[in-house]
Order: structure tokens, then C-alpha cells, then sequence
């Protein structure tokens, strides 16, 4: 009886060791080649610093002890339909948490798939985390409890946008142009509909909508947005579509304003160079000449990990969803997707240079955004993006308080 106690204490004592050093995965689903891929690979870059932060300190504290963060890479091909075969891979591993972001239309779908998903299979449900796709239905009409948004909707952000254009009287012919599918049309509408409100002086001399990914000369897109005269352009373009877009405009001489959503990385600035110097803006939560010694240390840190100049593309949203998501894993005790839903509500994420909360009735994260503009590198432009020579410094923070607009949410809570 003694060697059967001593054995079964052993295995029992084997089985828990096992089980706390069981990762726990996070399904990445995201093109990781296509069109886009460079926009897959910077987000990847994030999160793998993000969860290795996490592990070196031990990694997540549950039930059954000390559990690493481990990323599983699905690769999307930039597309609906493949992110919907990635995600049945993904669930069919049991992966308890899907990550996305590059592309609204996808984020869409993941959203049905995932309820569709949670509602036939309750005892492995998943939990959607969305670092990039900002399309306003997702939080709004089409939200979701098993969806939590931590980038600023497409509306928060051109409302960032549009609060710089109030104050810019040199702008007064717009020309808008964006991707065309659904967050591209809600790009334009949210310019008209805040430039009215704000600029009501403003003209609109152009709202263009082109294939996603698929143009690879902007020159006649330039031609057109010169002869119409505009001095800004508004644009929420994303990874190549931008950069293409943008080395047009300088080849074409083109020497209007650019207030972009993602002006400040994958290329743009090199590809604009002198030409985009006080005339490239870009909205974002964070970017690396926000200043203080705890943004920097943040900053030195990921250009540690990765020395590479190609591969200086930093989100801090990213890198605080990771670290919110392990918090809530430890508060619920668990992984299951209920209980980490309810311990994300509400969540505080309070650091030296960044403060976010949780809106629980939509799950949106509500979070301060800088307007920043391009310059050589220089003064305060200490931080210059890609090793291009030039980097953003900021025009305007707008407080958490002033980035929060309404929401019609109305989900089914479990």
C-alpha cells in the first residue's frame, strides 16, 4: 500500500508539473503572406516581445501554477475566406484565444464564426482579441461578448484626425481616398461627416475608392487628386496601399497634406522623404517621440529585440493587449472565455507614459491618441521610423475623455 500511495503521489505530482508548464496559446490569425505580409509581420513582431515580457517573469499565474504564453501563427493570407479555414484550424486545437486585427472585412467574419462557434461548442468557447480592425459596427451593432477591441475605432480616430484639420486653415479643398471595402466607405463618410461639423468651409474635391491591394502604380490616382486642386488628403490606406500611395505623391510632385491613420511606419515615411516633411500626419495611441524616460525604455526595448531598420514598426496597443489579456487570465484563475471576458471589463492598464480602460458595455478600450506629424530627425523628432532619417513628433494629445464617442451596443452577456 505505501509504494502504491508513493507512486500515486508521484504521478499526481508528475501531472501537475506537466500541466503548469502547458502554454497557453494564442492563435494568431493574420496574413502572414499576400499582399500584406509586412503588415502581418510587424504585428507578429509585437506580440512575440509582448508574451516573451510575460514568460520572463515567469509567465501567467493560474490554478495550476506558473503557465508560459505561446503564439501559434495561422496565416490568413490576408483574406475572408482563408481566416475562416484558419480559425476552424485554430478551434479545432483548442486554442482558447484567436488574435486579428489586419483587415476589418476579416474581423467581420471572425465575429460570426466565433458566436456561431461559442453558441454549438460552450464547453471550449474562445475569446476574439482585436488589435487593429476598427471598424465602429464591431463595438456598435455588430458587437460582441466574446470580442474585445484595444485600437481606437476608425470614428475615434478621425475624429483625432479632424480636431487637428479645425485648427489647420490652410486646408480647404479635401480630397478623400481609401480602400474599397467596408472600412475604407466608413473612412470617407466619418471625414464628411466631421469635417461638415468642424470645417463646414472645407470642399470636398474628391472621394475615390480603389481595390484593396491590388494597385501597384497610384501615379493616376495622384494625377487626378493634383488637378482637383485639393491641399489635404485623407486617407485610413494601411501597409502597402499607403506606401505605394504616398511614393506616388512624391514622384508626382504632388504637395498636399496626408492625414493618415498609419502614415508612421512600413515604409511611408522613406517613401515620402523631404516631400513628406511637415506635410504627413498620422493618428495613433502611442508613438516613440511621445517623451519621458519610460516611453523611451519602452521604445529601446523593442528596438533591442529587433536591431533591424525594417523591422522598427512599434504598437503599443499590441503589447498592452498581451499584457491585459495574462492579468485576466490570473484574475479569472482560468482561461475560460467567460470568465477572462468578465475580468477584461472594466480593466485598468495604467503604465508611466499610457492609461486605458476597458468600456464593458461594448468592450472598446478607451485610451488617449497623439496626432503627430513628419520631420528630420532632429530636436524632437529624437526617434526617426525605419532608420529613414525621419520619424513624427506631436501636434496634438487628445485625452482619453475626448477620444470616447457613444456606443448602440446591445449584446447578449454571459
Amino acid at each position: 500500500m505505501y509504494w502504491k500511495g508513493w507512486l500515486g503521489a508521484c504521478l499526481l505530482a508528475l501531472a501537475a508539473s506537466a500541466s503548469a508548464q502547458e502554454p497557453i496559446r494564442l492563435g494568431v490569425v493574420e496574413g502572414m503572406s499576400g499582399a500584406f505580409a509586412n503588415a502581418g509581420e510587424a504585428v507578429v513582431r509585437n506580440l512575440r516581445l509582448a508574451v516573451d515580457r510575460v514568460n520572463a517573469r515567469g509567465g501567467v499565474k493560474t490554478a495550476e501554477g506558473q503557465r508560459p504564453m505561446e503564439l501559434v501563427l495561422f496565416d490568413s493570407k490576408g483574406n475572408v475566406d482563408e481566416s475562416l479555414i484558419q480559425f476552424r484550424g485554430l478551434v479545432d486545437r483548442r486554442i482558447p484565444f484567436v488574435l486579428q486585427g489586419n483587415s476589418s472585412a476579416v474581423a467581420g467574419a471572425l465575429v460570426g464564426a466565433v458566436n456561431r462557434h461559442n453558441a454549438r461548442q460552450p464547453d471550449a468557447r474562445v475569446l476574439y482579441l482585436n488589435y487593429s480592425a476598427v471598424d465602429p459596427s464591431l463595438t456598435n451593432e455588430n458587437c460582441s461578448f466574446w470580442h474585445f477591441r484595444f485600437d481606437a475605432s476608425a470614428d475615434m480616430r478621425m475624429q483625432a484626425l479632424a480636431e487637428v484639420i479645425r485648427a489647420d486653415t490652410s486646408v480647404r479643398r479635401v480630397y478623400l481616398i481609401a480602400q474599397d471595402y467596408s472600412f475604407g466607405h466608413q473612412v470617407s463618410r466619418f471625414a464628411r461627416d466631421m469635417l461638415a461639423a468642424k470645417r463646414p468651409d472645407i470642399r470636398i474635391v474628391g472621394d475615390e475608392f480603389h481595390p484593396i491591394g491590388k494597385i501597384k502604380d497610384f501615379a493616376p490616382y495622384i494625377a487626378k487628386i493634383k488637378a482637383s486642386g485639393a491641399d489635404a488628403v485623407i486617407t485610413g490606406n494601411w501597409g502597402n496601399d499607403l506606401t505605394l500611395m504616398v511614393k506616388a505623391a512624391r514622384e508626382g510632385g504632388l504637395g498636399a497634406k496626408f492625414y493618415t491613420f498609419y502614415g508612421n511606419g512600413l515604409g511611408a515615411p522613406a517613401a515620402m522623404g523631404d516631400a513628406g516633411v511637415d506635410k504627413v500626419l498620422a493618428v495613433a495611441e502611442w508613438h516613440p517621440n511621445v517623451g519621458g524616460a519610460a516611453s523611451d525604455a519602452f521604445y529601446q526595448a523593442f528596438r533591442t529585440r529587433y536591431p533591424d531598420p525594417k523591422d522598427d514598426y512599434v504598437h503599443l496597443r499590441m503589447q498592452m493587449m498581451v499584457e491585459m489579456l495574462a492579468r485576466a487570465i490570473e484574475s479569472a484563475g482560468s482561461t475560460d472565455a467567460v470568465k477572462v471576458a468578465r475580468a477584461l471589463e472594466d480593466m485598468r492598464f495604467v503604465n508611466e507614459f499610457h492609461e486605458a480602460t476597458v468600456r464593458a458595455s461594448d468592450h472598446q478600450v478607451i485610451q488617449p491618441l497623439y496626432v503627430s506629424v513628419m520631420g528630420r530627425q532632429g530636436g524632437e523628432v529624437r526617434f526617426d521610423n525605419e532608420g529613414s532619417g525621419y520619424g513624427f513628433r506631436t501636434v496634438k494629445r487628445l485625452k482619453a475623455a475626448q477620444t470616447t464617442l457613444p456606443t448602440t451596443c446591445k449584446m447578449e452577456r454571459f
